[in-house]
């Protein structure tokens, strides 16, 4: 097998199988009651403070240590922030304006829920590139556990998503399926990152704050005032800084994971 072939085959194999583990999520959110209020609630904030975790401490931080290589990183992930947050606002308005939540593929699902989607999926493209980057640097073991990291993390990203959607009524299947679908542009994008890394890499920093800023956005504007609504104000405040740590321990276990030189 050729280098060139090599590198296609191994960053779209591991972003596949990081893809899949997303659907994971789906397995606890099983055992959660959809017809208690109080646990929706909690279940909203929970995945809220996973989400404000995950775009502050992971997306964010990882495109301003960029800065080594490119100084402008930390200004380029600000301003991928506030595009982030503006293209979603303008996304919330499309959503209301064509009722996306009643086509036929959204049946059963709140607004929320498809907002949610469309939040970690944009999210899912920067983690796509950093794949096919990472396999791009010639370090076969570099790529991989950029892949076994990304993919761990993955899951409770799966819990984040399912959450809501189990909330709505939506099977366990459907739950998995969702997640997975959230997850899809990362093996679609890791070999044309990895063949192309000089074109995709200085994208990353912007990338990043973009999609954190469009899931920040989501938090703020749709998750936190139902949470707010449904189960008051300490329960929604517990449930946020919960899942907040939650979601930074795990980052932090798996940042434990021995990098190479």
């Amino acid at each position: 097998m050729s280098a060139e072939m090599s590198l296609i085959y191994w960053s779209t194999l591991t972003a596949a199988i990081s893809c899949l583990a997303t659907g994971l999520g789906a397995i606890p959110v099983h055992f959660v009651k959809k017809h208690s209020n109080v646990l929706r609630a909690f279940s909203s904030a929970f995945a809220a403070g996973m989400m404000i975790s995950a775009s502050v401490f992971s997306l964010a931080q990882e495109g301003i240590s960029l800065k080594t290589k490119f100084p402008a990183a930390p200004y380029e992930v600000i301003l991928g922030l506030m595009l982030g947050a503006l293209f979603f606002w303008e996304t919330e308005k499309l959503v209301d304006r064509l009722h996306l939540e009643q086509h036929n593929l959204a049946k059963g699902v709140s607004k929320k829920g498809v907002l949610l989607f469309i939040a970690l999926f944009i999210h899912s493209i920067p983690e796509g590139i950093a794949i096919g980057v990472g396999f791009a640097t010639g370090n076969f073991h570099f790529g991989l556990i950029m892949a076994v990291a990304i993919g761990v993390h993955n899951i409770p990203e799966g819990i984040a998503i399912s959450l809501p959607l189990k909330k709505d009524g939506a099977s366990t299947m459907r739950c998995a399926w969702a997640s997975i679908l959230t997850s899809v542009p990362q093996p679609l994008l890791a070999a044309p990152s990895a063949l192309l890394a000089w074109l995709f890499e200085p994208l990353l920093p912007i990338g990043l704050g973009f999609a954190g800023g469009a899931m920040i956005y989501l938090v703020v504007a749709e998750m936190l005032p139902e949470a707010f609504e449904e189960g008051g104000k300490v329960l929604t405040s517990w449930g946020v800084m919960i899942g907040l740590c939650a979601m930074l321990l795990l980052t932090n276990l798996i940042n434990l994971i021995p990098t190479p030189p």
